[in-house]
């Protein structure tokens, strides 16, 4: 019997959203986590974190993962979850691939778990869905440099349903070696006031885990509400690390895109 040739899913997206150069990337990595939330926030089972280029969307991506180093010999395997924006599927997306590169390196994809989802309807394979798709491959570094070693499961979420993206998470929910990520930005293309306007309430949905979003208040509506139907499952209490947006960053104000890093916890923590 042969045995199948491992298939590397490429960085698609290095010298755009972040830099290609491993270098460059680190001490970018390095300087956007250096300055963590304070108070810390209780372990984390998932977090949502933006997806745009680093200089737009990194330091709030960076307020979120920041908080995972307390944890980073315990992950062992991370369910990252994003929308896909360029090729249509019905569906979760899992690749063929084996692993993911980054310029940082390479991740291995979890065959365990894929294989302990591959009998649900809605989880199909696509490395088509994958090859262009930056919601992924943009958090991928930020785990790389927040976590010791870790096995990723990538689902691009297609059109499919809140409850459908839940039950893929209840399959693999596993324990405290088990993280999700779910990547979402909020509004897109608003001015500045209106944008801060509607994050605000979406925001306000999130901790009180409303699985009711639409896509005009998160590109990542469907694997962000999925998560919010699983968090209340759980139990879990949500927290908002960070809430701002392209003009606050690097662009200007008259279109702006929101982005928001939370964190899912069994434990409320700290109410301020």
């Amino acid at each position: 019997m042969t045995q199948s040739t491992p298939r590397i899913r490429p960085a698609a997206v290095a010298n755009m959203f972040y830099p290609g150069s491993s270098t460059e990337l680190a001490s970018d990595l390095r300087r956007l986590l250096a300055h963590p939330p304070h108070p810390p926030a209780p372990r984390p089972k998932a977090i949502i974190a933006p997806h745009a280029g680093y200089v737009y969307s990194g330091p709030i991506a960076a307020s979120v993962y920041a908080l995972l180093a307390d944890w980073r010999d315990s992950v062992q395997r991370v369910l990252l979850l994003g929308p896909t924006h360029r090729v249509a599927v019905n569906g979760l997306a899992v690749p063929a691939a084996t692993s993911f590169a980054t310029p940082l390196g390479e991740i291995p994809v979890d065959q365990e778990a894929l294989a302990a989802i591959a009998h649900l309807p809605q989880v199909v394979v696509s490395d088509a869905a994958h090859a262009p798709e930056h919601s992924l491959e943009v958090q991928l570094p930020f785990l790389q440099t927040v976590l010791t070693t870790f096995a990723l499961v990538p689902l691009a979420v297609g059109r499919t349903s809140a409850a459908a993206v839940a039950e893929v998470l209840e399959c693999l929910w596993g324990g405290d070696e088990t993280l999700i990520v779910i990547s979402s930005d909020l509004s897109h293309y608003l001015p500045y006031t209106a944008a801060r306007a509607i994050d605000g309430d979406t925001a306000r949905h999130i901790l009180a885990l409303d699985p009711h979003l639409d896509h005009q208040q998160a590109c990542g509506a469907t694997p962000v509400n999925g998560l919010l139907l699983a968090a209340r499952r759980h139990g879990l209490h949500a927290r908002m690390i960070d809430l701002r947006n392209s003009g606050d960053t690097a662009g200007d104000r008259s279109r702006v895109v929101g982005y928001g890093a939370f964190t899912f916890s069994a434990e409320s923590g700290n109410a301020h």
